[in-house]
């Protein structure tokens, strides 16, 4: 989207894609995306630094309570 796809040898999302991995994104370029995979925490963009904080208390806090 920025232009930058030429200057890295791969992209991330093409790469998961390959080995089998699962690929979500934002419904629109550069909303908030978040997703957690068991302790897998995952943002895809800078906008989504707070919920990806968030979401990593929230396990944490789990995991004191057990």
């Amino acid at each position: 989207m920025v232009g930058k796809t030429k200057m890295v040898p791969f992209l991330l999302e093409d790469k998961m894609k390959e080995v089998g991995g699962r690929y979500v994104k934002a419904d629109q370029p550069w909303e908030p995306k978040v997703v957690v995979d068991g302790r897998l925490v995952t943002g895809q963009n800078p906008a989504s630094a707070k919920g990806v904080g968030e979401a990593v208390v929230k396990l944490v806090a789990g995991k004191r309570g057990k």
